[in-house]
């Protein structure tokens, strides 16, 4: 139970995810008030605890029983830890916070177009992160939805509609993580839209790892696709990617984006352009985005603005690129709208461990594809 007095209909939530990167935890603390329609968030704090090289090497290895047993563990400290310096960070104490509702690390995404049985498998144990915190934990938001007739993503149009939703406006917030995921909100929740959009930075990341001998995790400032040119023959190759033909929904991962194709594509070019590959990379992510956006959005909403967010956000060369590819459409960063763009998705499990406590459905079926509204997550208490 929380020590200090708690507003009725309130609760202090904390947030944790590692996202397809595999760069970092990012934590957050939010007051959490009300819920559905009317739930209002309050940032209290956001941190990011990055993984180390070794680290995220490890993650993106692990392909065995044993291999995944022991990183399920080992990924529930690390995010025992990210959950107990956020809190610290907000100057409160453990006793103080209600609830934590943690993502985890997917290691596997594999929806209805990938796999004859469709399944998803996220890492992190709520139990370690329960008995090192002393506070319940909601976990596993996707596989209910996925087990509903969903692909089980994405989770955060829920939080973009509940927060970001503007009354006769149609919006756009694009995320640029390790994929693209769009959402466009609008009055309804039933008329949202989201759906992966495609690579995000994940194949820049990859590729930044091999050009930089591991020094780099990412594009940084875009300081090495600034000194390459597109191979326009590869782009177009990487362009004729079936994911990218798919109709929404539909959701994305490592399985299609991930270190497989990072590896052909350094086989090939990787001696003699590495610095064209990470240009060409660039460009895929920009491409693949204004694709989706012009066969999927643009002939059924006339779009206010798209909003960014993701560490793609901090690559001056991909920002720069995409807004001139979507022009005239605005493109703005979502901090405009008064959330922090690096703590959003964060917030968003702070939100959904709020709705599962509150037994309010959060999933969008007309974004998951899933056949009812669904309660998220599991309670490890």
């Amino acid at each position: 139970m929380s020590s200090r007095p708690t507003p009725p209909n309130s609760r202090l939530c904390v947030g944790l995810l590692s996202g397809t990167s595999v760069d970092a935890v990012e934590a957050v603390l939010c007051r959490v008030e009300g819920t559905g329609p009317e739930v209002r968030i309050t940032l209290l704090a956001h941190i990011s605890r990055p993984f180390t090289p070794d680290f995220t090497r490890r993650v993106l290895a692990a392909n065995d029983a044993r291999s995944l047993c022991e990183l399920n563990f080992a990924l529930g400290e690390h995010f025992a830890e990210a959950a107990l310096e956020v809190i610290s960070h907000a100057g409160l104490r453990p006793q103080d916070v209600d609830v934590i509702g943690s993502h985890g690390q997917t290691v596997a995404h594999l929806p209805a177009s990938l796999s004859e049985t469709p399944s998803t498998l996220q890492l992190g144990e709520p139990s370690v992160i329960a008995e090192r915190t002393g506070l319940p934990v909601v976990s596993d938001f996707r596989t209910r939805d996925v087990a509903a007739g969903g692909q089980g993503a994405p989770l955060v149009p829920y939080l973009d509609w509940a927060l970001f939703r503007k009354p006769g406006v149609a919006r756009a917030l694009q995320n640029l993580g390790g994929i693209g995921n769009v959402s466009v909100v609008s009055d309804r929740i039933e008329d949202t839209i989201a759906f992966d959009t495609g690579p995000g930075n994940m194949v820049m990341d990859g590729l930044a790892r091999r050009v930089s001998g591991g020094r780099l995790q990412c594009d940084l400032d875009g300081s090495l696709s600034s000194q390459g040119r597109v191979i326009p023959e590869l782009l177009e190759e990487l362009l004729a990617h079936p994911f990218l033909s798919l109709p929404p929904p539909r959701s994305a991962g490592r399985e299609g984006f991930g270190d497989a194709l990072v590896e052909r594509l350094w086989e090939r070019h990787g001696a003699s352009r590495p610095y064209d590959l990470v240009a060409t990379a660039v460009a895929f992510t920009v491409e693949a985005t204004a694709r989706a956006y012009e066969r999927w959005l643009l002939p059924r909403f006339a779009l206010e603005a798209v909003y960014v967010s993701g560490g793609g956000t901090r690559n001056p060369v991909l920002m720069e690129r995409l807004t001139a590819r979507l022009a005239p459409l605005p493109v703005r960063p979502l901090d405009v709208l008064g959330l922090p763009e690096g703590a959003k998705e964060a917030v968003c499990f702070a939100l959904l461990a709020n709705e599962h406590l509150s037994r309010t459905p959060a999933n969008v079926p007309s974004a998951t594809g899933a056949k009812r509204r669904v309660v998220l997550g599991k309670l490890t208490p």
